[in-house]
């Protein structure tokens, strides 16, 4: 099959196409490189099944011909991250908002399925744990730009689900929950790969908030083995699945385990929400998936212990700290 990738040059773009490929399709990446990196699909460099276009997902030209081209849509083209997120909202929603309007618009165009990727944010602050995919969702006032991303996001899954009921699309929504791995940057605020890189320089560790806070935290291959078994289940057509690992631990407890893996002398630093984010940020004290419903549709279910994450993390980031050096 050709697959066409929105965002493949980013995380979990990329570890996704280097896996479709290795399966034998051919993929196509539209990326902007906003906040991927084409080093990100360097092993795909040179590969006859692989073929790179740098442009927007928001470009209509480009969309319509790609996904015509192609015989499945992955779209994981997004703003992401807490930082940027609440820092650049105006990009935020038109960014997600308009490119999943035009990637849906072209799919129902041509006739080809595509699998939307959500986020864990749309559950908002309900306290109903775990989050099943059929749960209320809760949202912030929108005086608060910290729900901007979870408001774009919950509006992308009502147009996907929109287009199948009305227009017959194959649509498969994925709400992903802290995929983590080799790859993810920092830069917009995700928390494991900045408390590793902070944890092998021998930095203070910082944890916004008491700490108390927990999260589940999923590693990426396991990602990409859901979304694969995903597309090639028709009776997951319509639906919503949660991707994640029903493993907890509190932001406090992972700068922890980060500093012991990286055997680093790092200090925990806690600094007040207040003096991170804009005012009236507000953060959630727990997020769990339920992933039964996954696990029914596919056989599957991301397993992969937080320690092994970790680990894998924390020796990226010492890699990267000796290139650095060298």
């Amino acid at each position: 099959m050709k697959l066409f990738v929105t965002g493949g040059a980013g995380f979990i773009g990329s570890h996704l196409c280097e896996r479709l490929i290795a399966d034998g399709h051919r993929v196509h990446v539209l990326d902007d490189l906003s906040t991927g990196e084409r080093a990100n699909l360097s092993a795909l460099e040179g590969n006859d099944s692989f073929t790179f276009e740098r442009g927007s997902v928001t470009d209509d030209k480009l969309v319509r011909q790609f996904v015509e081209e192609s015989d499945i849509t992955i779209h994981l083209a997004a703003a992401v991250g807490v930082k940027l997120i609440t820092e650049r909202p105006v990009h935020t929603i038109e960014t997600n908002v308009g490119g999943t309007e035009r990637v849906l618009s072209a799919a129902a165009r041509y006739k080809r399925p595509v699998l939307i990727a959500s986020t864990s944010e749309v559950y908002g602050k309900s306290g109903k744990l775990p989050f099943r995919e059929g749960d209320d969702l809760v949202l912030g006032p929108t005086t608060h730009s910290r729900w901007a991303y979870a408001c774009s996001k919950a509006l992308d899954e009502w147009l996907a689900l929109a287009y199948a009921r009305e227009q017959g699309l194959s649509v498969i929504v994925a709400r992903f929950f802290n995929t983590v791995g080799p790859r993810q940057t920092g830069r917009y605020g995700m928390v494991l790969p900045n408390f590793a890189r902070q944890a092998v320089r021998n930095e203070p560790i910082t944890v916004y908030g008491t700490g108390d806070q927990s999260r589940c935290f999923g590693h990426v291959k396991d990602a990409v083995e859901s979304v694969v078994r995903l597309i090639a289940t028709p009776e997951a057509q319509g639906e919503v699945f949660n991707i994640g690992t029903d493993e907890e631990v509190s932001i406090l407890g992972l700068a922890e385990l980060v500093r012991d893996l990286a055997g680093s002398t790092s200090e925990i630093v806690r600094i007040p929400y207040d003096e991170a984010y804009p005012p009236g940020f507000e953060d959630m004290m727990r997020r769990v998936p339920a992933v039964e419903k996954l696990e029914t549709a596919i056989g599957f279910r991301p397993r992969t212990p937080l320690r092994t994450i970790v680990e894998d993390v924390v020796e990226e980031q010492k890699r990267k700290l000796e290139e650095a050096k060298a």
